[in-house]
């Protein structure tokens, strides 16, 4: 019952300011050893064999470091709590749900206020984005955060317990660090990078499930996968396609990074290119709605674990 607990507690306090001012989050603690052993070993000098080997023994650092935390946890007095305590706070549910609702709350006042809030949950520039850009990015966000940030975690959690949660975490945290195709990272993060593709493949199709389910879109799966395959990303299509169908919008499709137009096929073509703020609440309601269908499938689970 522990992942049902911690998907209760993530849904009724998500990241309380209060706490984690005083208390290091677990993933900010995560991220600082990221970005240590970026800086200790990854040498801009040495050739790009060693950094790639570098990086496959960093990888299997952070696994083995998880590993024995969760041991540690599991002999402490009231392991269970502890248990509850840190699968909550690397489930997302709550705070993704309130920053995509920001953006449409801005976005109801002025495109420019949009702007501002949407710039906090996207990497693309956002400095002349339109409403309807605006809109789409925040539903796109929506779709593969609740993805990563709840389907994903919860997925290992139900599977392997705490040592799966805090596993998946710091490789899906070392991916949005260093796993980029830059010249820096293309080797050294090569290995958390693929390593978090073969993690994140069943939750990202899950996802991508349960938000047709809670839609209620009639639609064929070869379809979601068509428009899934567009994405550079083998799994973050996914949700992503299934969001674009549930709302009858369509995502993606071109965008700017750093200065530069990029044409990204869009994903649901022949939906409607207009988007706003009621999309995006759609999109809210929608990841709500799904985390009922997510609570009621993990306790069914746990039920029938506790009587098996």
């Amino acid at each position: 019952m522990i992942p049902v607990f911690a998907l209760l507690l993530d849904a009724l306090i998500g990241d309380p300011k209060s706490l984690w001012s005083k208390v290091p989050h677990p993933a900010v603690m995560m991220g600082k050893v990221i970005s240590w052993a970026d800086q200790r070993f990854n040498d801009d000098d040495d050739p790009e064999s060693t950094r790639k080997v570098n990086g496959i023994l960093v990888c299997v650092a952070l696994i083995v470091s998880m590993l024995i935390l969760a041991a540690i946890v599991c002999y402490l007095p009231f392991s269970w709590l502890l248990s509850v305590l840190i699968g909550a706070s690397l489930l997302a549910q709550r705070s993704l749900v309130e920053h995509v609702q920001a953006v449409a709350d801005a976005l109801r006042i002025s495109t420019t206020d949009g702007r501002v809030m949407v710039a906090r949950i996207v990497g693309r520039d956002t400095a002349n984005m339109s409403h309807e850009g605006i809109s789409r990015s925040a539903i796109e966000s929506a779709a593969e955060n609740f993805s990563d940030g709840l389907v994903a975690p919860l997925f290992w959690f139900v599977v392997a317990g705490l040592p799966g949660i805090l596993i998946y975490k710091i490789i899906n945290t070392a991916d949005s660090m260093i796993g980029y195709r830059t010249p820096r990272h293309q080797s050294f993060g090569w290995a958390c990078a693929r390593f978090d593709d073969v993690l994140n493949w069943i939750p990202a199709r899950l996802t991508a499930v349960i938000i047709l389910l809670t839609a209620q879109v009639k639609t064929s799966f070869s379809k979601i996968h068509n428009d899934a395959i567009k994405h550079r990303s083998p799994n973050a299509g996914w949700p992503e396609a299934a969001m674009a169908r549930a709302l009858g919008v369509a995502l993606s499709g071109p965008r700017s990074y750093e200065g530069e137009m990029r044409d990204f096929p869009w994903v649901n073509e022949n939906g409607r290119h207009e988007a706003g703020a009621v999309d995006i609440e759609n999109a809210c309601s929608i990841l709500w709605k799904s985390w009922v269908i997510i609570l009621a499938a993990t306790t069914v689970v746990a039920v029938f674990r506790a009587i098996y």
